[in-house]
Parts: structure tokens; C-alpha cells; sequence
């Protein structure tokens, strides 16, 4: 202990007495210090080094609105595209870079970064071993149900630095900020090696990289014959028995499994649970088309082909179908998810009349507030336009208290449900859709300051996770609501300029379809990273809809739902009835 302490103190300084507090530290791990910088640097007019600690910041807090759009504005007012994150770690930067060298077929380049790449891992997981090495936080593991004595306190002690160490792992695989690792993020090193060796002719180190992979996925079927063909390449030549796995990969898995032995025997011992997390784990929730080598199809006709294919991609918690009935026969089917250049996209007319569109802005005029559903802001996602918002309880009790029609406040929550059914439906689910909210929404454009605008109305997301563009990955962790499975907008006018609907790809910035709102057209799409949207800026007028969002999980009803069909109860047993629409169902198309 004496010899540590005087090794660490010339270069680290004297032990500190203080601690940070948690909320200190999960404001670094959000890194909120940035917020600030690019707030002071605003102020000492350092454009350039504002927008990069704003960047910083927004690498942590995608799905922070008003930071987007101060990017946007700093990119305008200096010229400056590129940005740079402070934060960065350097063996993530290079793999993301080497998979675009390899999605754009740059092979030579993809190794040159992909290899830089795991030597900054490995360096990184050396760093990572160290640091667990300091105090551990006992409060957050009692486990022991007595008070520990000498052995007991060391063994408690050196299980926490085990598992600290063991979690290094996951360390290395997750971006700052973030909570969710990226999945299999080690392999997929060797993965995208052993094809991009391959293509430019060295088979010694494709086979060397394919042979690593299988220390983590043994019974991967596509590299297990991509092994065996490299092997069949090298004959005559090289012995392939001759030629191994990587040693630093054998070493790590070695002491990955050391590490989970042992931590297993110590929770049978001290008496606590313990469950080993799969850190290889091959397919996860979130569907990255880069997460695996593209499938060979240049490969001559008459010459040996690899089944090197992308790997399968993640099964979702349900089949996804599409094409089911419409229910209502004046419903007009216009596009599906194909025409839609997407996945589990829908797009319909007709869903509600011209009339039931005028009587339902009618009721919005009367019941909406500047800001509802985003505690009060007037502007949340954008300082060019008024956001307005009312929910279906809301527009019941209004009703009900004779503020506004109560057949019109009736028609709000008849329309809903009548999308929601549609929805059902449609995409064959087989099990109940609940509405997880629901939320009558206008956005009108402020006069004065429509010139010049680059911005949106409602920036790129997603609707259960949190989009980072620049990983190309959706985060499906809060403070995103992960628990939607299915989205509707449901248009009431089209009085006004701009406001188009898009889908894009994950990049945020690749528009796969735009849709122009009308009264009676309604979009429906799945709720995840496959379907990220926004909506051009309104500059001209008021744009009306009605936003739904619904769930699979019954847990995760919408409670104002819950309330407003014990209205609707209460109102038919006062024989008030229905809205005067024609909202049954027709017999199956």
C-alpha cells in the first residue's frame, strides 16, 4: 500500500478527502459541462469553440431539442460543417470510420483503421483493468446478511474490483453517454477484418481474423465456411493449421471466463445473486445494417462463392405483418411500406370526412393551450413557430362542463379509437393495441420570422428510442419512450406552407419519403430506429392533427384514456350516445 501510494501521489497528487456527489458525476457522464461551456463561449463570441462543445454536449443528449437546433444555427452563422467531439474515445472513432471505409468497398483503408482500431481497445481495456483497482462503493452492495469480518470484507471487496473488471467489456462498447453497449462490438472487429483481408488478397490474415471470431461464436455457421474456403485458398501454399487465433483475443476471452467463474462461485459463497450478461450477444434490438459485412456479389459465376451473408437480423418481439383490412369502407388505401421506401408504413385517405375535420378544428380552437404536453413551452421544438396541444380527456371535460359542443369534444375521442382499430388491424397484430397518448396538435408560424429559416418544425427522432445519427444507432433507453410500439398522425387541413412529413434513414438527413398533410389522411408507421421522421417547417398558416401513439403493453396504457372511457360510460348511461359518425366497423374487405 505504502509502495502505491508513493508511485501515485508525485503524478496524481495527495488522496483526496472529498468525494463528488452521484449528482456531480452523472452530470459528467451526461457531460452538462458542455452545456455551459458553449453558453459561456456564446458569450466571449467564440463561435467555433461554442459549436463544438455544443456538439459535445448533443453526442450524450440526442434527443435534446433546443441544442439541435443551436448546432443547426452555429453551422450557418460560421460556415463550420464539421464538429468536433471532445469527448471522443479514439478506438470508437476509428471502427466507426474503418466500417465506412468498408461499406464504401475502401478495403485497404477499412483494415488500415479497423486494426488501429483494436489496438486502441485493447490499450484502452488495459486502462479500464487499472481503474477498477481503486475504492468500491459498498452501500450499493449489500448483499451480506451479517456484518462482514476480515475475510468477508476482502472478499467483498475484491469481488466488486472483479466485476468492475469483468464490465470492462461493456465499458469499451458503449459510446459516453450512452447506457446501451454497442452489441458484439469486439467480434464484429474480426467480422469486418476477415472479409475486408479477403478482398484484397490476403487469405493468411482472413483466415487468422475469421479463426478469432469463432474464439467468441463458435458455431457461426457463414464464418465457420468462410474459414474453411480460406483454408481451401491457402493450400498448397501455407499450412492452415499453422495459422491461430489472435493472442490478445485469446487472452481477453480467457480472462473474460476466469473472471465470470469466479464470480459465480463467490455469489453461491457470500449468498447473492449474480446473473452473467451475454457481452457477445449477436443479435440485439436495434436493426444496424452495418453491424455485420455485406454479403459478396462480385463474385465471378463459374469461381467458388462465400456465403458470406449479413448475419440475421434481430428477431423482433413479434412477426411483422402488414396488408390487413381497413375496417371502414370510405377508408382509401393510397401507399404501403414498400411504395414508402420504409418498413411497417402505411399511408390512407378519407380516415375522417371534410366535415368531421372542420368540427374537430373547431374543438381544438377551443380547448388547446400554447405548450400543452411540454410543460408550458410555447416553442419546444422550434422559436419560429407556436405549438399548441389538447388531449381527449381534456376536450371531454370541456364538453361536458358546456365550454365547447359535447358531440364535437365526442367526435375527438370516436376518431381515435377509430384510428387506433385501423391500426390493428392493419398491421395484423394479434394481440390488443392500447393508446399509450394521445394529443390533438397544431403548429402555427410566427409572422416576422419565416425568413431564412433551415430549420424544422419538428426535428428527426424516433418514437421509442433515442436516434444518434452520427452512430447510426437508435438508443432504445430513457428518457426515450421505449415502451411505443406504434405511431398515427391523423391531418385535418392543408391551409398552409410547408409542414410535410418525412421519414429519413438513421443518418437524419436522407429523406426516404415526404407526405403532404390533408384533411382525412392519416400515417401510421412502427414506432422504432426503422422509421425515424420529422416535419418541415411550417412558414405560412396553422397545421392541425391528431398525434397518436400506441402500445402492446397494457402496463403502459395511457391513464387519461382509462378516465376518458369511464366518461364515455358515464355519458351513455345519460343517453348523451355517440358523435353522429358512422364509426362501425364494415364486414371484412
Amino acid at each position: 500500500a505504502d509502495c502505491v501510494r508513493r508511485c501515485e501521489e508525485p503524478r496524481l497528487g495527495a488522496v483526496s478527502r472529498h468525494r463528488a456527489a452521484e449528482e456531480v458525476r452523472a452530470d459528467f457522464q451526461r457531460r452538462v459541462p458542455y452545456s455551459y461551456l458553449q453558453r459561456a463561449y456564446i458569450q466571449l463570441n467564440k463561435l467555433e469553440e461554442a459549436a463544438n462543445a455544443a456538439h459535445t454536449f448533443f453526442m450524450a443528449n440526442p434527443e435534446h431539442m433546443e441544442i439541435q437546433q443551436d448546432l443547426e444555427n452555429y453551422k450557418t452563422m460560421s460556415g463550420k460543417v464539421s464538429l468536433i467531439d471532445q469527448e471522443a474515445r479514439q478506438h470508437m472513432e476509428d471502427y466507426s470510420a474503418g466500417v465506412r471505409h468498408y461499406d464504401r468497398e475502401e478495403y485497404e483503408l477499412a483494415i488500415e483503421l479497423l486494426e488501429r482500431a483494436l489496438k486502441g481497445y485493447y490499450s484502452e481495456d488495459e486502462d479500464c483493468q487499472v481503474m477498477c483497482e481503486g475504492p468500491q462503493r459498498f452501500e450499493e452492495h449489500e448483499y451480506l446478511d451479517y456484518k462482514a469480518g476480515l475475510y468477508e470484507a476482502i472478499a467483498e471487496h475484491y469481488m466488486q474490483v472483479l466485476a468492475c473488471k469483468h464490465d470492462c467489456v461493456r465499458e469499451l462498447a458503449t459510446r459516453s453517454g450512452r447506457i446501451s453497449p454497442i452489441e458484439n462490438f469486439l467480434p464484429l472487429h474480426y467480422d469486418y477484418l476477415q472479409f475486408a483481408y479477403y478482398r484484397v488478397g490476403d487469405y493468411v490474415k482472413a483466415l487468422e481474423c475469421a479463426k478469432s471470431y469463432l474464439l467468441f461464436h463458435p458455431d457461426d455457421e457463414d464464418v465457420l465456411e468462410n474459414a474453411g474456403y480460406y483454408e481451401g485458398l491457402l493450400e498448397g501454399t501455407v499450412d492452415p493449421a499453422t495459422i491461430k487465433p489472435r493472442k490478445e483475443a485469446k487472452t481477453l476471452l480467457r480472462r473474460h471466463k476466469l473472471e465470470s467463474h469466479l464470480l459465480q462461485a463467490a455469489a453461491a459463497g457470500l449468498g447473492y445473486a449474480y446473473t452473467e450478461p451475454n457481452y457477445w450477444n449477436r443479435y440485439g434490438a436495434r436493426q444496424d445494417e452495418h453491424s455485420v459485412p455485406s454479403s459478396i456479389s462480385s463474385e465471378p459465376e463459374d469461381g467458388p462463392r462465400l456465403s458470406l451473408t449479413k448475419k440475421p437480423m434481430p428477431k423482433p418481439d413479434r412477426e411483422l405483418k402488414e396488408g390487413g383490412p381497413l375496417l371502414y369502407s370510405d377508408v382509401k388505401f393510397v401507399y404501403n411500406s414498400q411504395q414508402l421506401n420504409g418498413t411497417q408504413r402505411v399511408l390512407l385517405d378519407n380516415v375522417i370526412s371534410e366535415e368531421q375535420c372542420r368540427e374537430l378544428h373547431r374543438v381544438a380552437s377551443g380547448i388547446m393551450l400554447a405548450g400543452d404536453g411540454y410543460r408550458g413551452k410555447t416553442s419546444p421544438h422550434t422559436p419560429n413557430e407556436r405549438f399548441e396541444g389538447a388531449t381527449v380527456l381534456k376536450a371531454l371535460k370541456y364538453g361536458y362542463e358546456g365550454r365547447v359542443p359535447l358531440k364535437s369534444a365526442r367526435l375527438f375521442y370516436d376518431i381515435s379509437e377509430k384510428a387506433r382499430r385501423i391500426v390493428e388491424s392493419y398491421f395484423l397484430l394479434n394481440s390488443t393495441l392500447y393508446f399509450s397518448y394521445t394529443h390533438l396538435v397544431c403548429r402555427t408560424a410566427l409572422s416576422g420570422q419565416q425568413e431564412r429559416r433551415n430549420d424544422l418544425s419538428h426535428p428527426i427522432h424516433a418514437d421509442n428510442c433515442l436516434l444518434d445519427p452520427e452512430a447510426n444507432e437508435c438508443w432504445k433507453e430513457p428518457p426515450a419512450y421505449t415502451f411505443r410500439d406504434y405511431s398515427a398522425l391523423l391531418y385535418m387541413n392543408a391551409d398552409f406552407e410547408g409542414g410535410e412529413f418525412i421519414f429519413t434513414e438513421m443518418d437524419a438527413k436522407t429523406v426516404t419519403a415526404s407526405i403532404k398533410p390533408k384533411c382525412g389522411r392519416m400515417i401510421s408507421f412502427s414506432s422504432g430506429g426503422e422509421n425515424p421522421h420529422g416535419v418541415k417547417a411550417v412558414t405560412k398558416g396553422q397545421r392541425c392533427a391528431v398525434a397518436l401513439w400506441f402500445t402492446l403493453d397494457p402496463l403502459y396504457r395511457e391513464l387519461e384514456r382509462i378516465q376518458a372511457d369511464e366518461v364515455i360510460a358515464m355519458l351513455d348511461q345519460q343517453h348523451l350516445g355517440p358523435s353522429e359518425m358512422n364509426i362501425n366497423p364494415k364486414d371484412e374487405l
